[in-house]
């Protein structure tokens, strides 16, 4: 349960976020719902308040440091404290082989994948500890454990976020603060639409899972909500994959 907790989720505006969001607001907590599309952030804050939960919108784009630093102060101002963050944000950049990757393709998936879930902890932990713990949960990827072809700034920044929470979390476990990873494996939202519209595509993909189908992303959000809560309370710097079997191939 996330009754009297105050939980922060970025990318929120679609796909995992935004069932991340809507299943912390159904566990009882107060959210601030940010995206770098204020639009879509509005729209999934519409869907808390319908839910019956306070909910405060903040547009932020989390590969900006001086954005993650405002979101969290932000947060802070009108709520008092942070209790739980769902690093969420990403993007899947180019497809190419890694001698043909372009340069500027690199760039923009380190600085929103990795950069951005290491800005959003810096200033997330700093505020938890103002208050006497939390949970932070980042959403890494199947491909934080495994290579992909053609997805090389992918799969290394998915790596390095993986790395970054074992990290963080031995750091701060003394203090009241729990950092784990969640590993999705191909879920049905905006960001594979392009994929899962091509039948081709879509059948390897859907063959790649044991489970023999994607997941969806309230699939996702429920082991989020899980390793918010006190539920989870010994439970620190894992990584937990929610893939229907693709890691166990």
């Amino acid at each position: 349960m996330l009754k009297n907790k105050v939980a922060l989720v970025t990318g929120a505006g679609s796909g995992i976020g935004r069932a991340v969001a809507l299943v912390c607001a159904r566990e009882g907590a107060s959210l601030v719902v940010s995206d770098i599309d204020a639009e879509s952030a509005q729209a999934t804050a519409d869907l808390v308040r319908a839910v019956g939960n306070e909910v405060l919108v903040v547009q932020a784009d989390v590969g900006n440091p001086a954005d993650s630093e405002h979101l969290v102060e932000r947060c802070c101002a009108h709520y008092g404290r942070l209790d739980v963050a769902c690093n969420n944000a990403g993007i899947s950049g180019p497809s190419a082989r890694t001698a043909d990757y372009p340069l500027d393709g690199w760039d923009q998936v380190v600085r929103v994948n990795l950069s951005g879930v290491f800005y959003g902890m810096k200033y997330q932990i700093a505020a938890m500890q103002r208050t006497g713990g939390g949970s932070i949960v980042n959403v890494a990827s199947i491909l934080g454990m495994v290579g992909f072809a053609t997805a090389p700034a992918y799969a290394a920044t998915k790596h390095g976020v993986v790395g970054l929470t074992h990290a963080a979390a031995l750091e701060y476990a003394a203090e009241g603060i729990r950092i784990n990873a969640v590993g999705p494996g191909f879920i049905r939202t905006p960001m594979i639409q392009a994929l899962d519209e091509d039948p081709a595509v879509h059948q390897s993909l859907v063959a790649a899972h044991p489970m023999g189908r994607l997941g969806e992303a309230d699939e996702v959000a429920e082991l989020v909500a899980w390793l918010a809560s006190s539920r989870s309370s010994f439970v620190t710097g894992s990584y937990y994959p929610v893939d229907g079997g693709y890691l166990a191939r």
